[in-house]
C-alpha cells in the first residue's frame, strides 16, 4: 500500500480489501477520477497496455448513460434504479435526471464499500429529489427489488428507468446474466425502460482479442457478441437505433467527432418494457 492509498483509507473511515481490483474503482480511474487504489490502477493499466483505447471506451460509455437517462426523462420516467452505479462522479444518474426535473428519484445499487462511503456523503448533500443507496449485487435481483431502501424510493406501480451500465460483462454465462435482466424487467410496470451497455470483442481486431487471454482473471471481462447483447432486450421494444456501439447511440445533437468503433467496443441500447 502506498502513502496515497493509506491516507485515502483513513479519510474514508471504512474497511476495504484493496489488494484486489474492483470494477467500480477501476472505472473511476479510467474516467480520470482519484477514488481508486494501486491494485485498481495496475489492473486498468494492464488493460490499457493491451487495449490503449480503453479510456475512450469508458468516456463513451459514460456519455451513453447521460443520453439514455435524459431520453427516459423525456419519455416521462421520474424514478430510476441504477445497478452497478460505481463511485459517484460527473454525470451520475441523479445529476443528469434532476437537472431536467428536480423531483426525479434515484436508487443506486453497488457492492463496493468505497461506493457506499461516497454514496453516504452524496445522500447527506440533500439533493432536490430523493436519492438512496442499496448495498447489493446484480446477481441477486430479488434482493435488490425487495430491499427496503429500494421499496422506500421506487413506486413499482409507476414506470421505472432501469440502468445496467457496463456491469453484465463481469457476470459469467453460468450465472445467466440474461435471466437476471429478465427477472428485473419482469418486476417493472409497462412504460418502464431498460438502458444497458455491454463490452464486446466484435469491434476489436482478432489479434487483440487473442492477447486478452494474457490478462489476469480479475482483469478480464466476459465480452459478448451483438447477438448475445441483443438477447438482453428480448421481448422489449427497442428505441432507435437499437443495439449499436455506444458512441453511435443517439449522439447526433453532440458537436463532436465520433471515435472509431474499434476504440469503443461497447454495445448499448434503450428499450421500453411493454
Amino acid at each position: 500500500m502506498d502513502e496515497r492509498d493509506r491516507h485515502y483509507l483513513e479519510t474514508l473511515g471504512t474497511q476495504l480489501d484493496i489488494s484486489q481490483p474492483h470494477p467500480a474503482r477501476r472505472y473511476n480511474y479510467l474516467l480520470g477520477g482519484k477514488d481508486n487504489f494501486a491494485a485498481d490502477r495496475a489492473s486498468a493499466d494492464a488493460i490499457a497496455e493491451l487495449y490503449p483505447a480503453v479510456r475512450t471506451t469508458a468516456m463513451e460509455n459514460r456519455m451513453f448513460l447521460r443520453r439514455a437517462a435524459q431520453m427516459m426523462v423525456g419519455f416521462g420516467v421520474r424514478q430510476f434504479l441504477d445497478i452497478g452505479t460505481g463511485v459517484p462522479g460527473p454525470d451520475n444518474t441523479h445529476t443528469v435526471t434532476q437537472a431536467i426535473d428536480p423531483s426525479c428519484r434515484v436508487v443506486y445499487v453497488d457492492n463496493d464499500p468505497m461506493v457506499l462511503a461516497h454514496a453516504r456523503a452524496l445522500l447527506n448533500s440533500s439533493p432536490a429529489g430523493v436519492t438512496a443507496y442499496v448495498d447489493a449485487d446484480v446477481r441477486d435481483p430479488v434482493g435488490i427489488l425487495n430491499n427496503p431502501g429500494t421499496r422506500e424510493v421506487i413506486d413499482f406501480d409507476k414506470p421505472v428507468g432501469l440502468l445496467i451500465i457496463a456491469v453484465l460483462h463481469f457476470i459469467e454465462d453460468e450465472a445467466d446474466p440474461w435471466g437476471i435482466v429478465a427477472q428485473l424487467c419482469g418486476a417493472l410496470p409497462p412504460g418502464s425502460y431498460l438502458a444497458l451497455s455491454h463490452a464486446t470483442s466484435d469491434l476489436i481486431p482478432p489479434e487483440l482479442v487473442a492477447q486478452g487471454t494474457s490478462l489476469k482473471p480479475q482483469d478480464r471481462v466476459h465480452s459478448r457478441t451483438l447477438a448475445q447483447t441483443q438477447r438482453f432486450f428480448e421481448g422489449l421494444e427497442l428505441v432507435e437505433p437499437g443495439v449499436v456501439p455506444v458512441s453511435r447511440w443517439n449522439d447526433e445533437a453532440e458537436n463532436r467527432t465520433r471515435p472509431p468503433d474499434a476504440d469503443v467496443a461497447v454495445y448499448g441500447a434503450l428499450a421500453k418494457i411493454t
